[in-house]
């Protein structure tokens, strides 16, 4: 089921050192978002504050507050690995287990929440996954091979499979075609379009063209130098930020005039 994330007053440090400051958005159930801006805008940082993923990092921390329909990802007593099966997470390199079949790449994510299953549940789980990752018809018949042997592009819809099989609410996606050729990009970018009718997806990249093609709103985060922290500049739907942005930074931006 797609939720809606609200974030407000969110800043994000690493030690001491400020990285985002102060991110008031909304991100709508069942919709594309795409974070755009130049490196070391924070848009990576931010994407993972919304799944606690910065938590690995030592030092990070946040202020501020994320909210999923209502309820504090950040609270008390809350678990960050129930908040990363609620807020799957692709990466920008295909990360698939390589010694792991194609099959138990998909189902690791619901081994590692503990969840025991029938075979048969697990296989129709497998078959769902991979369905849903548009990913099926290219593997059904070597589900027992290791994930590693597949293209790069089959590895990335392999690791959303993954992302998919443990039913999230959200899906964050960093810069998830960076490192793929034109046609798996492609495939990558029909699947995130099919993926909104299920779930909230948020992507972050450095691609004009793909936030323009992809995503419902597009927020432009921004860095005023070395060493100042990343702010959200400007949040709107796609057509305004690129057709008629309010801000003259972000004209700059996807004009191609800076960054």
């Amino acid at each position: 089921m797609s939720k809606r994330i609200d974030v407000s007053d969110l800043n994000v440090y690493y030690g001491d050192f400020l990285a985002v400051e102060d991110v008031n958005i909304t991100l709508d159930a069942k919709s594309v978002t795409a974070f755009i801006g130049p490196s070391g805008c924070g848009k990576s940082t931010f994407l993972r504050t919304l799944n606690r993923m910065h938590e690995v990092i030592p030092g990070a921390r946040v202020e501020g507050k994320v909210l999923l329909d209502g309820d504090n990802l950040y609270a008390d007593g809350v678990d960050p690995v129930t908040v990363r099966s609620q807020i799957g997470m692709v990466f920008q390199r295909p990360n698939p287990f390589p010694t792991m079949s194609i099959r138990d790449n998909v189902l690791a994510g619901v081994k590692l929440n503990s969840r025991r299953m029938p075979k048969s549940d697990a296989d129709d789980l497998v078959e769902k996954s991979l369905r849903g990752a548009n990913l099926w018809k290219e593997v059904k018949d070597r589900l027992e091979k290791p994930g590693s042997g597949l293209s790069g592009g089959q590895q990335q819809r392999l690791c959303i499979a993954r992302a998919i099989a443990v039913s999230p609410d959200v899906i964050l996606m960093d810069e998830p075609c960076s490192a793929l050729d034109p046609i798996s990009t492609l495939a990558i970018e029909d699947l995130i379009n099919e993926l909104k009718d299920e779930y909230t997806v948020v992507i972050v990249t450095h691609n004009m063209q793909q936030a323009a093609r992809v995503s419902d709103k597009t927020a432009f985060f921004n860095i005023a130098g070395t060493g100042k922290p990343g702010k959200l500049i400007e949040f709107a739907e796609t057509t305004t930020i690129f057709n008629n942005p309010g801000q003259k930074s972000t004209e700059d931006y996807v004009s191609g005039r800076f960054g």
